[in-house]
């Protein structure tokens, strides 16, 4: 036995904490595992990468396919998707609604078949994610993005009016999470995965890793972001754009002008456009739920999946073959409209057009992402808006194609209640940050007038509405309290692994220390044993002379001075030990004393305390 007596040294308060050196952080950074989660977003940004590459390709040679040489329309594509040039056919848009019929079809089988459980309670593959993180632990079984992804190819290929963001985030994040249930992660950090593996196929499908970041992590609440998220995200991104456009290049998906704000003048009717497209947007949500729920959800509740996605497949494609402007995700308009070669009727027209499009294609279950369309929206919207403004004052507006950009963000940062992420993935898309303070101000008025409507019915207010975070409370309490700032350095009975079980009941009658670091001859720490590790056979006498400290000790388990309360509050969980031995990096065989749990305790009730009287 060794009676150890460390120097004492001042220790900070509870609420102060420790002098913060580069080395320390370095060691903390180390200990929080963020190279673990750099190497994670990585890997989760390859599969993710391979993933939107497959479903770009897949849904380029399909459109080609079946709208362009078997229907023979012709319809504008943007400039940064025009990788398959297919062969016009003859001219059959009665096609269409054969195509459309038949995905219906396809899909309400498939669906009801195998993944009848994915289709309630979500608007599209996005608000399927933002339940998996909230509601499902962040689960996702493989069969239902791969399902969905392909029946979301046909969806968008055959003419239905969906986007690829919904699939491409449902796709991402399921790899996301199966990656982090093949790895037995835990559920938070399974959780984390599934926004790495949403991001980086949206930064990849859009080109737009900071956008796709930022917008996996901002959808989840309407009043918060998932910031511990951050990381993996923005690494799997860029990963995933890098892999994306390593086989597809790195062009933006619109051919614009570069606009740049210079006139204050402007700034009138941009308000007046946040105003308009916040109407649009009420407009919009409205049409939407109300083709969801009462004319195909009462369909459903009669008939099952298949009948309304066949029924809303029919009537997608009897509408598209009169007005095929309202077909696909439609991002050839948008850049038409940005580069003002539309005008404000035929822009009028595509707005309502679009509204009841989409609602007939995913209000009806069939698969397909609400960015794309929501997206279309705006800009249809925006682009009006700056027709107007051009008519009533050309010498202010006078790039009323810029209108249709601003117009793209502001519709879906007040529809979802994301501000950030799609303002920077507009930006991102057309690459360009000219217009980015007409941007935050039509986004910021945007989420006001939108305050009271949701997109996405998954999405909650902030992380304390979610059941992602129940514990966080005192997760906030105990990560921001150091070990140092509530352990004092004292006396700790060391053993020696050669102790015999006979001496070893002499000092457990000797103290009142329920847990006894074990060193070995070179004294290093090798072990750690505890009284109830060791009660069943302390007397037996017959064993005194033959067991040693050495047969008994379990793996040594330590805590540092600069970790953090709640990692150690784990280690006591995880250990199920009443005490912790405290050692520091640079001498991790000094036992300088033991940390109670009863310490972790009252750190919680006087911090708890302390915050009241401060409210």
């Amino acid at each position: 036995m060794d009676q150890q007596q460390p120097p004492r040294r001042q220790i900070p308060s509870l609420l102060r904490g420790p002098r913060i050196t580069l080395k320390r952080l370095l060691r903390r950074f180390s200990r929080q595992g963020l190279m673990r989660w750099l190497a994670f977003g990585v890997v989760t940004g390859i599969g993710s990468g391979i993933l939107a590459c497959l479903f770009y390709l897949g849904l380029e040679r399909l459109s080609g396919f079946l709208l362009v040489h078997c229907a023979g329309l012709s319809l504008p594509h943007p400039s940064g998707e025009s990788m398959v040039h297919a062969v016009p056919g003859p001219y059959r848009p009665w096609l269409i609604p054969v195509f459309t019929t038949g995905v219906g079809l396809v899909t309400g089988l498939l669906v009801t078949r195998f993944i009848p459980q994915a289709m309630d309670g979500a608007t599209d593959g996005t608000d399927a994610m933002i339940k998996a993180f909230h509601k499902n632990s962040g689960t996702i079984k493989p069969l239902v993005p791969l399902i969905k992804g392909a029946t979301a190819i046909a969806t968008i290929a055959s003419g239905g009016s969906a986007g690829q963001e919904g699939p491409i985030s449902q796709l991402g994040a399921g790899l996301g999470s199966f990656f982090a249930q093949l790895l037995h992660l835990t559920t938070r950090q399974r959780r984390i995965l599934l926004l790495a593996g949403a991001a980086g196929g949206l930064g990849a499908i859009f080109r737009a890793p900071l956008g796709g970041a930022l917008t996996a992590v901002e959808v989840l609440y309407s009043e918060d972001f998932e910031a511990e998220a951050l990381l993996p995200a923005v690494v799997s991104a860029v990963v995933a754009h890098t892999l994306f456009s390593f086989f597809f290049g790195s062009e933006a998906i619109l051919d614009t002008p570069t606009y740049v704000f210079e006139n204050p003048m402007e700034l009138p009717f941009y308000l007046a456009l946040a105003l308009v497209v916040s109407l649009g947007a009420r407009i919009f949500i409205r049409s939407f739920f109300f083709f969801k729920f009462k004319i195909f959800g009462r369909l459903k509740d009669r008939f099952g999946y298949t009948v309304p996605m066949v029924v809303g497949g029919l009537a997608m494609g009897v509408f598209g073959m009169y007005f095929p402007q309202v077909l696909g995700g439609g991002y050839g308009w948008l850049e038409l409209s940005i580069n003002g070669q539309l005008g404000l009727g035929f822009l009028g027209g595509l707005f309502f057009g679009k509204v009841l499009a989409t609602s007939l294609t995913v209000g009806s279950g069939l698969s397909g992402g609400m960015f794309a369309p929501a997206l279309f929206l705006g800009g249809a919207a925006g682009g009006a808006v700056g027709q107007v403004g051009h008519m009533l004052s050309p010498s202010v507006v006078t790039q009323p194609g810029a209108y249709t950009l601003v117009g793209m963000a502001t519709f879906f940062a007040g529809v979802a209640h994301a501000p950030i992420g799609p303002l920077i993935m507009v930006s991102e898309i057309t690459q360009g940050y000219g217009l980015l303070a007409p941007l935050m101000l039509c986004s910021a008025v945007a989420l006001v007038l939108c305050d009271d409507i949701h997109l996405y019915e998954n999405q909650v207010e902030n992380k304390f509405a979610s059941p992602a975070h129940v514990a966080d409370a005192t997760n906030n309490i105990l990560e921001g309290v150091p070990v140092s700032s509530v352990f004092t350095p004292g006396r700790a009975t060391i053993l020696e692994e050669s102790v015999t079980l006979r001496a070893l009941a002499h000092i457990i009658s000797g103290t009142s220390e329920l847990v006894f670091p074990v060193k070995n001859a070179e004294g290093k720490l090798t072990g750690i044993l505890a009284l109830q590790d060791v009660r069943c056979v302390v007397f037996e006498a017959c064993l005194h002379d033959l067991v040693l400290v050495k047969e008994l000790m379990r793996p040594p388990v330590v805590v540092h001075p600069d970790m953090s309360l709640y990692d150690a509050l784990m280690l006591f969980i995880e250990t199920d030990l009443s005490q912790l031995p405290v050692v520091t990096s640079e001498r991790p065989d000094a036992v300088l004393g033991m940390l109670g749990r009863q310490h972790v305790f009252t750190a919680y009730t006087t911090t708890l305390r302390h915050l009241k009287q401060e409210e």
